[in-house]
């Protein structure tokens, strides 16, 4: 270790960096590697930081095992090594730069649907291709075909709580291929409950598959750019990718990863990309696919010699001749392992409401009323410590605080999960939200939210100037008014404006002044319309035909606000 703390105190630059990297090296030391049947390194689930940002997701991998190899520390005469494909020496540091070009492709299309998308997420393709390097080795050097998808399917060990999280199977193996347990899937490593609502169509092929890389970079960029964060603040940075994969070794590892390859980074051929050798729990210079040693039985003990006596089966002077031979004690038995504790999501039997209540909002506004669940074992106890998914379905623009619309609340002491506040799009009419346990084939419980329309009860014209015409000619000012609710503003309100008989008959009147459409003709009432974000609404120009008089103009609004305005037509004065 000595020579290790050396290179880092030459090599970093500044005490932070260094800092970061010892902790991601040491984060490196546990032991105990395993492999998958796909020969992909992976290691033990690294214990949870605890940090309150994560939400209690256990992460987009299902804090699945990672690369630990840190990048490595240029110095001012790097040491070289021959390329295996062209033999061309080039120094440890110039290799690991290399990102494979479809890899490095995905990752910078990523940044740019997500600058378009998400602009104050900030996120750099350098986070994506950091956490790429720690989940699979930039999809194992780059082995893609030319859209994306890996030549085989990266996948990670069985979430089975056997040294790793316990998962249920979520999808029936329709991602990972395991009808009994959940295991991390493609270049960026999401559990199969997590692609199902985080997944996107990043190479445009109509589908959604973890083991493209264009489809695992756009999702793993929304991913970290969820509840509204700005990467460009180092705490919500921290917190995005701790959300990921909720470890503080892991957090260091990426930051690591990032410095690097901020300093520069090039393009190397696919399928040459330089692997990883270390897991998150291995211990340095560990192979990557070590095998697993035979378990043999151990053999009962032999009754030991002694002296004076003759070997089994021989007969003693004076014994009577007896043959039979000296016993053997019976082999220790082995204690019979302990039943494994039933993890809290076991034991749960049910959700059941928490007083939840009226689920309406007006279009634009948050809504007054959280869902809150409780999640309870067969004896209708709550039990803690339990992840519970609240998933937005339905078509409606509705989403939890953040922009999200699923979202995942660990359950308190009292088995009481309660989601983020919802708010209201645009979208009018009924939605459901869908309360689920993660890791259980559980019902679910259902509840539906109302989005009513924008409303006013005032509409005020803003000009008290009178609105006349001649015959055959046009108004000269437009009519504008401004609607309100509850005296504040009503803004996107929406109105129809028609011209109509009298005071008393509302119907479309048939003569006088009128409105033209695109084509130049003539109609005498205007549907969706919508006041603006200062609740004002301007009408179009009004003209008026042969007739003349007092003719009347009434605009109506959602919620009842109702105005009429007297338009006069009469031949000017001689």
């Amino acid at each position: 270790m000595a020579a290790h703390f050396g290179r880092l105190r030459k090599g970093a630059t500044t005490t932070a960096v260094a800092a970061v990297a010892v902790a991601a090296l040491s984060a490196s030391q546990a032991p105990g590697v395993t492999t998958d049947d796909l020969g992909r390194q992976s290691a033990g689930a690294a214990q949870p930081s605890g940090d309150a940002n994560t939400g209690g997701e256990g992460g987009a991998t299902g804090d699945s095992p990672y690369y630990t190899d840190l990048p490595p520390l240029k110095s001012p005469n790097p040491s070289p090594s021959a390329s295996p494909a062209t033999g061309t020496p080039v120094s440890v540091g110039e290799a690991e730069a290399g990102i494979p070009a479809t890899v490095l492709d995905a990752y910078k299309k990523a940044e740019a649907e997500l600058r378009a998308s998400k602009p104050g997420c900030n996120l750099p393709w350098q986070l994506l291709a950091a956490i790429g390097k720690v989940e699979s080795g930039q999809a194992r050097g780059g082995r893609v075909d030319a859209s994306g998808t890996t030549y085989s399917p990266i996948l990670g060990p069985k979430l089975d709580g056997n040294g790793f999280a316990l998962i249920a199977d979520t999808d029936n193996g329709a991602y990972d291929g395991d009808p009994a347990y959940d295991r991390a899937v493609g270049p960026m490593q999401f559990i199969p409950s997590t692609w199902a609502w985080a997944g996107r169509d990043g190479n445009g092929d109509g589908k959604k598959d973890p083991n493209n890389v264009y489809d695992a970079a756009l999702a793993a960029g929304h991913y970290l750019c969820r509840f509204d964060r700005d990467l460009s603040v180092q705490s919500q940075m921290n917190a995005a990718i701790l959300n990921y994969n909720n470890s503080t070794a892991y957090l260091n590892t990426v930051l690591s990863w990032l410095e690097y390859y901020r300093k520069g980074t090039h393009e190397v051929p696919d399928g040459t990309g330089t692997l990883p050798s270390n897991s998150s729990n291995s211990h340095p210079g560990a192979s990557p696919s070590p095998s697993t040693p035979a378990t043999s039985t151990p053999s009962a003990p032999s009754t030991p010699s002694t002296p004076g006596t003759s070997k089994p089966g021989t007969p003693k002077p004076g014994s009577g001749g007896s043959t039979s031979p000296t016993p053997k004690p019976p082999a220790p038995s082995s204690p019979a392992p302990s039943p494994t504790p039933p993890t809290p999501t076991q034991t749960v039997d049910h959700l059941e409401d928490a007083n939840t209540g009226k689920l309406t909002a007006t279009a634009g506004s948050a809504f007054g009323a959280k869902i809150a669940v409780r999640a309870e074992s067969k004896a209708s106890k709550g039990v803690a410590k339990v992840r519970v998914r609240f998933t937005i379905i339905g078509d409606t623009d509705a989403t939890f605080t953040g922009g999200e619309s699923v979202a995942t609340v660990v359950t308190g002491s009292t088995g009481t999960a309660t989601a983020p506040a919802l708010v209201a799009g645009e979208k009018t009419g009924d939605f459901t939200v869908r309360a689920t346990v993660v890791g259980r084939v559980l019902g679910g419980l259902d509840y539906t939210a109302t989005v009513t329309p924008r409303q006013a009860d005032t509409l005020i014209r803003t000009s008290d100037t009178a609105l006349t015409c001649v015959p055959g000619g046009e108004f000269a000012d437009q009519v504008e008014v401004k609607a309100t609710y509850k005296g504040a503003v009503a803004g996107k309100v929406a109105a129809t404006a028609t011209l109509i008989k009298s005071a008393d008959d509302a119907t479309e009147n048939d003569k006088g002044p009128y409105f033209k459409d695109a084509d130049g003709k003539t109609i005498r009432t205007l549907t969706d319309l919508t006041t603006d974000e200062d609740g004002v609404l301007k009408l179009p120009k009004l003209y008026a035909d042969d007739a003349t008089g007092t003719f009347l103009l009434r605009v109506n609004t959602t919620g009842g606000a109702v105005l009429t305005v007297e338009l006069k037509v009469a031949a000017a004065a001689s």
